[in-house]
């Protein structure tokens, strides 16, 4: 299987590296986003202090996590909401099954949410003819078109306007020249309905805050806020990682998030819900769930040398800047999660033999961890995934065999002078043609090692 999975993610990436036009889409996306950054950050008048505050107290939460998230659970039934605890992908799907079935819910709405995505939500739902509409537009976009995000911010990034006007040409059809505000209006007009007919909304939560038992929700469009404010019901799916143990800490955290993430000083809507409608209350759902979910994420706590990982607050800026994902795009990933803080995470929250192609699949460049907000040392432990791989002896026979004879002949001066230039290079050739790839030549061994012809400059025999 795992063997299958880095087949499949080769040829995926073989594809994409090559594709002018998705190149072209990615780098253009890619490059509005880098502009606005610039002036997102300006907003702070000492960024590194700002991302060390962050990271310092993000490593306290992580070293804290039960106690803070067992004083937001208290704090959020209090108000009149409920906890549900689940450990993995199925206890989340049959507590949210519990809940439809309670309502003799029809029809859901969602806002843009990727720990839905992690645990196939919207599959699960519709297996059991539930019907499940995205209210986010890039969600929207791309649920019509039957393709996962491409991005954790961005999730339609690698199509053009004239793409998504084509699609929806064929969904809907429109003309396929309408511009971004001719649909954008289009898909306004259409949800209203859902909003108001939906039983249950489903959100995630960027934060959850322990000492006022609240979630925060932040977003561009206004979408989450209606998808929890006119259905009658609520829930919540939010990794344990998400809490911090303040409402003050929002102070520091949306600030970071926005300017990392979109290039705003601060999204649009920002939202903090801290129970189910209270009676003076004039709109809001009369139950309110959340679901605080595992799913691997204790098996990464557990590692100290991975567990700052659960410090990401998900801004997407290291996708951004990875020059792997540049190429290969989103989508080859194969994972919820993408781009180098995907590599670090996914292997842990899947299976490390069947992912762990994806922490070699770096160019160690250390962009990702140059533009982390909460300064997560991404390219270390994108090391630290590969050396657990081989403690774990997660390697082939063939990788085995060229890594003891290379260093075999690494060790001694005289047997890496043996053979000749010739012989070297046909050497290379057999073991490294295949890995090494049909676009780029390989290296040849000159005839004379730098050690013999400084030997002969300095007249040493």
């Amino acid at each position: 299987m795992a063997h299958n999975t880095l087949d499949k993610f080769l040829s995926d990436a073989e594809k994409k590296a090559f594709d002018l036009t998705h190149r072209k889409t990615i780098q253009y996306n890619i490059g509005k986003y880098d502009s606005a950054v610039i002036k997102g950050k300006q907003q702070f008048k000492n960024l590194h202090l700002a991302k060390e505050r962050a990271s310092i107290l993000k490593k306290k939460i992580l070293y804290n996590l039960d106690k803070f998230l067992s004083d937001f659970e208290f704090n959020f039934i209090k108000k009149g909401g409920k906890v549900i605890w689940a450990q993995d992908e199925k206890e989340a799907i049959k507590e949210i099954l519990s809940i439809t079935e309670k309502y003799k819910t029809k029809l859901v709405v969602k806002s843009k949410s990727m720990i839905t995505e992690e645990i196939h939500l919207n599959h699960h739902l519709e297996q059991n003819k539930i019907q499940v509409v995205e209210t986010d537009l890039g969600e929207y976009i791309q649920q019509i078109d039957g393709e996962p995000p491409y991005h954790i911010v961005t999730p339609a990034m690698h199509k053009s306007k004239e793409d998504i006007a084509k699609l929806f040409n064929q969904k809907f059809n429109l003309s396929p020249t309408s511009t971004p505000q001719e649909i954008t209006l289009f898909v306004r007009d259409k949800l209203k309905s859902y909003y108001i007919d939906a039983t249950i909304g489903i959100t995630g939560a960027n934060f959850i805050i322990a000492d006022t038992g609240s979630i925060a929700i932040t977003e561009n469009e206004g979408n989450a806020f209606m998808s929890m404010s006119f259905p009658k019901v609520h829930i919540a799916i939010v990794g344990i990682e998400k809490i911090i143990p303040s409402l003050k800490d929002l102070d520091l955290y949306w600030p970071l998030l926005a300017s990392h993430g979109t290039g705003q000083n601060v999204t649009v809507y920002n939202s903090i819900i801290s129970g189910p409608r209270a009676l003076d209350d004039t709109d809001g759902p009369d139950d309110f769930y959340v679901i605080l979910l595992d799913n691997g994420r204790t098996n990464i706590l557990a590692k100290d040398e991975k567990r700052d990982a659960l410090a990401c607050i998900r801004c997407g800026a290291c996708l951004n800047a990875c020059p792997i994902y540049k190429n290969i795009g989103g989508h080859t990933y194969a994972t919820t999660y993408s781009g180098p803080i995907g590599s670090v995470i996914s292997p842990h929250l899947i299976n490390l033999e069947e992912y762990k192609h994806l922490s070699f699949a770096s160019s160690l460049c250390g962009k990702c961890t140059e533009v982390c907000p909460v300064k997560i040392p991404i390219h270390n432990m994108l090391l630290y995934n590969r050396k657990e791989s081989i403690e774990k002896g997660l390697y082939s026979k063939s990788e085995s065999w060229s890594m003891y004879f290379y260093k075999k002949a690494m060790l001694k001066r005289s047997t890496m002078e043996k053979g000749g230039s010739s012989l070297k290079n046909f050497m290379i050739k057999q073991f490294f043609k295949s890995n090494w790839g049909e676009r780029r030549i390989l290296p040849e061994i000159s005839s004379k090692s730098f050690n013999q012809l400084w030997r002969e400059f300095k007249g040493i025999k």
